[in-house]
């Protein structure tokens, strides 16, 4: 199960998040963005369940506001 998560930050804590994300066991790639989003973590994970554990890691991180999980729909 493939998933993008948007990361909102707090402005003075952008590069120590995204880092923090990088570590995050299931996330393949996190980099910076301009946009609604200050950081995108790119997600592939076995199950729902799974995923959900991801998105609540970063949610837990210091100076993350709000995410917003992007689930891929296979077509």
């Amino acid at each position: 199960m493939k998933a993008a998560i948007l990361v909102s930050t707090d402005s003075d804590k952008l590069s120590a998040v995204a880092a923090e994300v990088k570590k995050i066991q299931g996330v393949k790639e996190a980099f910076p963005v301009a946009g609604r989003a200050d950081v995108v973590a790119i997600v592939d994970s076995k199950d729902l369940k799974e995923l959900a554990g991801v998105s609540l890691k970063i949610f837990g991180i210091g100076g993350v506001s709000a995410c917003e999980t992007l689930v891929e729909v296979p077509m």
